[in-house]
Parts: C-alpha cells; sequence; structure tokens
C-alpha cells in the first residue's frame, strides 16, 4: 500500500517527541546519580536511543543540562519568589537556603549546575545572573530589616553551596542529612548580633565570577 510524505509526518513527529522524552529522563537519572559530567552513550543507551539520535536533539551537552533542569530551575525559582514574599525576611532567606541545599543533596547534576559557570553558553548565563539577583534580592531584604550580618553578600551565599556540595559528595550514603547540620551552623553564623564586621573582605563581583567559571571549565 501506498503512503504519501503527508501522511508518515505526524507519526515521524510523535516519534520524534518520544525519543525526545527518553533521552531526557534516562539525562535526569544520570545526572543526578553521576553529575552533570555522565556519559552521554550511557544516556541515549538507558533512553533506548542511538547516540545520533540524542545529538540531533541536544547537540551539544549544555543543551542536555538545560533541558533536563528546566523543571528544576522553575521549582528553584518559585522557591525564591516564597523567600521574597515571606512575611518573616530572616525565615525567607533561610528556608530558601535550605531548600536550595536539599535540592542539590537530591541531585548531583543540579549540585553541578547551581554552583558553576558556563561562559560561553549565553542561556546559561542569563539563568545563573536571575539566580544571583533573586539570591541577592533575598539577602538584601532580611539586612534591611536588620536581621543578617551588614556585610554578608552574593558571594557567600553561594560560598554555601560550594561547601554543601562537598559536604554531599564526602557523605552521601553514610550521612544523607549531614549537610543540614553544617548548614544550621552556617545560618547561625549569618545572624546579626552587633558584632563587629569580619576582619576578611567579601570576593568581588569579578572574582565571584571568575571562580563559579573556573568550576564550570573543571
Amino acid at each position: 500500500m501506498n503512503v504519501d510524505a503527508s501522511s508518515r509526518t505526524p507519526q515521524l513527529r510523535r516519534d520524534a517527541a518520544l525519543n525526545r522524552e527518553r533521552i531526557l529522563l534516562a539525562a535526569r537519572e544520570s545526572f543526578a546519580e553521576n553529575g552533570i559530567d555522565a556519559s552521554l552513550e550511557q544516556i541515549a543507551k538507558s533512553g533506548g536511543v542511538a547516540i545520533g539520535t540524542l545529538y540531533r536533539h541536544f547537540p551539544q551537552r549544555i543543551d542536555l543540562i538545560l533541558a533536563a533542569f528546566d523543571d528544576k530551575f522553575a521549582l528553584f525559582m518559585q522557591t525564591a519568589d516564597l523567600a521574597l514574599t515571606a512575611d518573616d525576611p530572616w525565615l525567607g532567606l533561610s528556608q530558601f537556603l535550605e531548600t536550595l541545599c536539599a535540592m542539590q543533596a537530591d541531585d548531583r547534576g543540579f549540585n553541578d549546575f547551581v554552583s558553576m559557570r558556563f561562559p560561553a553558553n549565553r542561556e546559561t548565563e542569563v539563568l545563573h545572573d536571575r539566580v544571583c539577583d533573586v539570591m541577592a534580592r533575598i539577602l538584601t531584604r532580611a539586612q534591611d530589616a536588620g536581621l543578617v550580618r551588614p556585610e554578608l553578600t552574593i558571594g557567600d551565599l553561594i560560598a554555601v553551596t560550594w561547601a554543601n556540595a562537598r559536604i554531599i559528595e564526602a557523605t552521601t550514603g553514610i550521612a544523607p542529612r549531614a549537610w543540614r547540620r553544617q548548614l544550621l551552623l552556617m545560618l547561625d553564623s549569618f545572624r546579626f548580633r552587633g558584632e563587629e564586621p569580619l576582619a576578611e573582605p567579601a570576593l568581588t563581583d569579578e572574582q565571584l565570577y571568575a571562580a563559579m567559571a573556573r568550576l564550570g571549565r573543571a
């Protein structure tokens, strides 16, 4: 039986969409377990597609990373919005950081992504700029209320994610909630009680960006 091209197109589109979803499901699982450097060949195999099919949908690794974390990033921004509207600015900041650290602990790939910069990719730069902007607003709100040390900066909050990443790496499978104790200790040190400013200066914006980009290159 002859079938013209127009009747084949919808089926091909459905197949392509299904392949894309299979790839994304496999990528989310693999990134969560192995980080953003997970094998693309293994992701394609787990998704039941050829590596060429993966590359047709996602020409570069960063394209797959962005698609795989799209929903999680949206959840992250929802958490940030809640922090910005919390009646208690301190509670907003502390719950935001706890949610962020919990998301890191649950997903090694997201752990990688949130603490790095990828200067060669404009889309990730836009996302990370949004992250830094909302974190700065959450911090400033708590500082304006006199609840957080005034010398604290966005770099100090990013440093929490760096420290948390290492703690998670060391304690996963041994003490999976160890990160939370360290976060509580860190938060306690953030509270303003009239202390003298810290003797060591904060990272400049340029230093913070360079450090995050170094992690991305590594």
